[in-house]
């Protein structure tokens, strides 16, 4: 496998962060920050769950910076982390139902779409734009966790189906059944979009 460039960065920053150079932390948010956020945005649908899930993730990489495995790819790891503490959030989250003080209003705060702005040319086009991607975010977000989380990791996040089974502590096969058992419910939910 080859390593790129970012990936060299990442485990030199690690070696500097497992040496006691806590800037090295910097760094590494630097670099991947936007992306955890985003990743977590479209796990939990809260921007401001999003945000205090990706400070976690990074006061985790730090705590647990000497568990940190030379050989294996920091991305990887980070989004295990991650996907750890949107699993939690869920668990936390079915056991303990907030109560909006909104819902009779009809308002009900963020959408997972507005966390990523969309661009189009003309005003018709982003909003149709903006519509389609609300569905998509609502339909993403009602899917089971377990599916939710290998849609987000393999068809927004890019991840490889091989690097989603590691970071969500499945067997590929597994995370194969997921993607395919999600695609129907999202073809079966967007049909009016298709």
């Amino acid at each position: 496998m080859e390593t790129s460039d970012n990936d060299r960065r990442d485990t030199t920053d690690m070696e500097r962060l497992v040496a006691g150079q806590d800037a090295a932390l910097n760094d590494l948010m630097g670099r991947h920050a936007t992306p955890i956020f985003h990743f977590l945005c479209r796990m939990v649908g809260n921007e401001d769950d999003a945000n205090d899930l990706a400070q976690e993730t990074f006061v985790r990489v730090f705590k647990s910076r000497a568990n940190f495995r030379r050989g294996e790819k920091f991305s990887t790891w980070l989004y295990t982390i991650a996907a750890n503490l949107a699993r939690n959030h869920f668990r936390w989250r079915s056991r303990h139902p907030a109560v909006s003080l909104d819902a009779e209003t009809g308002e009900s705060g963020q959408t997972l779409g507005s966390a990523i702005p969309a661009n189009t040319a003309t005003p018709a086009e982003q909003t149709h734009a903006t519509e389609r991607a609300a569905a998509v975010c609502s339909a993403v977000s009602g899917l089971p966790e377990d599916m939710r989380a290998a849609i987000v990791l393999c068809e927004w996040e890019d991840r490889s189906v091989a690097e989603a089974a590691k970071i969500l502590e499945a067997t590929p096969k597994a995370v194969e059944s997921r993607l395919y058992r999600a695609r129907q419910l999202l073809r079966e939910h967007l049909k009016s979009w298709l």
